[in-house]
């Protein structure tokens, strides 16, 4: 008990500014995990979605679903290219200033209004404006890392599927997909730690994650050095340890069967 509170008063004499906000920054990790779970799962939705519109065939079809299909396509083409093709940053200023204003609003909110509305933008809008923003995000990229992995598969294995009696769908969701999914442990994984550092721009709208606690303790104590390398420790603790689980997770499910 006595070493333990001789560790507690060596790092409060030699850390302050870590140990005055060490809660603020325990919960920032968590907040910061927990984003980046949160957006890679709505991303991984998203990007399956768009993957399949990208590859999906219509073998018969009149001309008013072939039709759909190829607007979705297009429609499909223009997110990822916008999305990949901006920074994120400016993204997160655009969802918070701009498009969550449109959807959650008291008065004349497209999803969400009244007090509903009123109490979701007071108390979560930055951090649901900071998810939607990541999410929207990270599905772009997600849709090419899916669309990739569902080219590498062999096409003989579709037309093997389709000649046992299996329809399109069928096929695509017992026999390609599960295939894919597989191939797709480590770009998965990668995407995961980006958002998990990406998660660090969301400071800039007040969202109470890792490096948000680092602007705050900085701001309070006028010094930039114990707070910020604080947190460039921890964000580099968390991805070795990320990448060191999703290479075991890759490792373990290797389409090969290697150990």
């Amino acid at each position: 008990m006595n070493s333990e509170t001789g560790l507690i008063q060596l790092f409060s004499q030699h850390f302050p500014i870590i140990y005055e906000y060490r809660q603020m920054f325990f919960f920032g990790v968590l907040a910061t995990i927990g984003i980046a779970a949160i957006a890679t799962f709505f991303g991984v939705i998203l990007g399956l979605c768009n993957a399949l519109i990208r590859v999906i065939k219509i073998e018969k079809g009149n001309a008013v679903t072939r039709g759909i299909l190829w607007l979705l396509q297009q429609c499909s083409r223009l997110y990822v290219t916008f999305f990949r093709g901006t920074p994120l940053f400016v993204q997160i200023l655009v969802w918070y200033f701009v498009w969550s204003p449109i959807l959650v609003h008291p008065q004349h909110g497209l999803l969400i209004d009244g007090e509903l509305a009123r109490h979701l933008r007071q108390n979560y809008g930055a951090l649901i404006a900071g998810v939607l923003a990541l999410s929207v995000n990270s599905g772009a990229y997600i849709t090419e890392i899916f669309r990739s992995g569902i080219k590498s598969i062999d096409r003989g294995q579709m037309e093997a599927a389709r000649s046992l009696g299996l329809s399109y769908g069928q096929a695509m969701r017992y026999i390609i997909l599960p295939q894919t999914v597989r191939r797709m442990l480590g770009p998965l994984g990668n995407e995961f730690i980006t958002l998990l550092k990406d998660s660090s721009l969301l400071a800039v709208i007040a969202v109470p994650e890792l490096a948000y606690a680092a602007k705050s303790a900085a701001g309070r104590f006028s010094t930039m050095e114990e707070p910020y390398y604080f947190i460039s420790l921890i964000y580099l603790l968390l991805t070795i340890v990320l990448a060191w689980f999703f290479a075991r997770l890759e490792k373990k499910y290797n389409t090969d069967g290697n150990r």
